[in-house]
């Protein structure tokens, strides 16, 4: 069992028991089956960023919160330098960098997306509140957004409802990378 999961999924459990919710709470709330949210909590079962992002609104911390441990401290500025940003491996084929970790009580997450090419038809999509602006930095990609497919290349930007299901994959057998700003619904 990967070592970061499982420090994620006892976070998770943590904030849960703080809040006095059941796992078949939060499991409604995100949507989920209570077995897929339980596997979560064991750390058993790699994290999408959609339950992510809903179980963090759940408990009313940052996603950053969950996946470092480390709470943020400022709310004024946040400089991340080039090649550097808080590392999230969640998949094999997915390297995110987190280009505002520090900063505390972010209306957005912005993140640097590197993603690898699979061979894969169609990637399973995902949904979360909010909205989402992607922007291509290099290569180029197959973005899915519910019935629509839509092929972007350097350059191009998407911006779209998050709520509605959605996935993406590298073209032309190689990387693509692309920054992904996540905006948070407002309660």
């Amino acid at each position: 069992m990967d070592i970061q999961l499982k420090q994620m999924g006892e976070r998770i459990r943590t904030l849960r028991e703080i809040m006095e919710l059941s796992p078949e709470e939060v499991s409604d709330r995100c949507q989920i089956s209570v077995s897929d949210y339980l596997e979560y909590e064991e750390g058993s079962k790699d994290f999408s960023f959609s339950f992510l992002n809903n179980v963090a609104s759940i408990f009313g911390v940052d996603v950053l919160d969950i996946m470092s441990g480390e709470s943020p401290k400022l709310s004024m500025a946040s400089v991340v330098k080039k090649g550097e940003g808080f590392e999230i491996k969640r998949r094999e084929a997915y390297d995110y960098k987190h280009l505002a970790y520090t900063f505390r009580n972010k209306l957005a997450e912005p993140f640097l997306v590197t993603v690898e090419p699979k061979h894969d038809e169609k990637p399973v999509l995902h949904a979360h509140p909010g909205q989402e602006f992607n922007y291509v930095v290099k290569g180029e990609m197959t973005f899915y957004l519910d019935s629509l497919t839509y092929i972007l290349g350097e350059g191009d930007s998407l911006y779209f409802d998050s709520g509605v299901p959605h996935a993406m994959k590298a073209n032309n057998d190689r990387p693509c990378q692309f920054l992904a700003i996540v905006l948070k619904k407002e309660n």
